[in-house]
């Protein structure tokens, strides 16, 4: 059985029902709108956000899951689609999941306004049902992951960025909207409980484990979708790069700044500057941070007795750190 699937297993059902929940919660009086959001619903990923969600509420209620639930995990899945598909603007990206993206076939003004249809839509849902505690905890997400894009992108101009500025930045880019997901599912069925903190600060390490695995890609550690250089073509400052850059004599720095600067595009500086990275030990380095992350993650799972919903948890902290892509 896939690792995907295990993971599934003990939210099989309410996972299907979900998904029929979430395409009723996209519907529209507009033809247009209605062909677009079918079209996202039937090239979804793994929904990993809404798993997420089922299994941390199931885990801190002994197994009993409420019609909140379900919305949180809709609204979860609304705004990370609506995220999405403004990214794929942002980016200047025609393709997703392998698949052509919203903008490549509408073009960007209609991508942008789907995007805030999503996003309304997930805000409405919210109000509507009065989950003001669950609308507050996906707002802050929101805010979060802007204001990490643009930090990230305030910083690739300068390149001046160091090991606390990039775990900010990862943190909320990434981390913030998986520790929405976790504190989302412990805060539809315990509002206003510990465990609503706990998962997510839960969360919030997986995220940050997630994204340093997403960094090392990059150097061709696997063989995944994306060709490796390209962060460094798009000059963000990962991990790897940053640890080597702080040990660097003068002279190596001024090369790798210059090579990420003003050679970004030539393939075989590209591939020089990997080649450093990885032989001045940046991989390793950064590799032993993503497995303290993890390990923190795993320890706050110890609180908890063990349940089918439990080991799918751990399985799900371990396959982010173990995924080929």
């Amino acid at each position: 059985m896939k690792i995907v699937e295990q993971i599934k297993q003990p939210i099989d059902y309410e996972m299907e029902l979900f998904e029929q929940k979430f395409q009723l919660s996209m519907s529209s009086k507009v033809a247009l709108l209605n062909r677009i959001t079918h079209y996202i619903v039937n090239r979804k990923g793994k929904q990993m956000r809404p798993m997420f969600v089922f299994l941390v509420a199931k885990m801190v209620s002994n197994g009993e899951i409420s019609e909140r639930t379900y919305r949180g995990a809709s609204v979860i899945e609304l705004i990370h689609t609506a995220t999405l598909v403004h990214d794929d603007v942002v980016d200047e990206s025609n393709r997703r999941r392998g698949f052509f993206s919203i903008n490549a076939l509408w073009k960007n003004k209609i991508a942008v306004l789907v995007g805030d249809y999503l996003l309304s839509k997930g805000l409405l849902l919210s109000i509507d049902n009065n989950d003001f505690d669950l609308l507050k905890i996906i707002s802050i997400a929101v805010r979060e992951m802007s204001e990490g894009e643009l930090l990230q992108i305030e910083k690739a101009r300068k390149l001046d960025i160091t090991e606390a500025v990039y775990y900010e930045i990862i943190r909320q880019k990434t981390a913030t909207l998986i520790a929405a997901c976790c504190s989302l599912g412990a805060a539809s069925v315990k509002p206003g409980s510990e465990h609503v903190e706990r998962m997510r600060k839960f969360g919030e390490l997986i995220g940050m484990a997630f994204q340093i695995k997403d960094d090392l890609f990059d150097y061709g550690e696997e063989k995944i979708g994306k060709p490796t250089g390209i962060d460094i073509k798009e000059q963000k400052m990962t991990l790897p790069l940053i640890y080597v850059l702080n040990q660097a004599n003068k002279k190596d720095k001024r090369w790798l700044i210059n090579s990420i600067k003003n050679h970004n595009r030539d393939k075989k500086r590209v591939s020089e500057v990997i080649g450093y990275v990885i032989a001045k030990g940046g991989l390793d380095y950064a590799i032993s941070k993503m497995k303290a992350f993890q390990e923190e993650a795993l320890q706050i799972l110890q609180v908890y007795p063990d349940s089918a919903f439990k080991n799918s948890l751990e399985l799900m902290v371990n396959y982010v750190i173990d995924r080929k892509k």
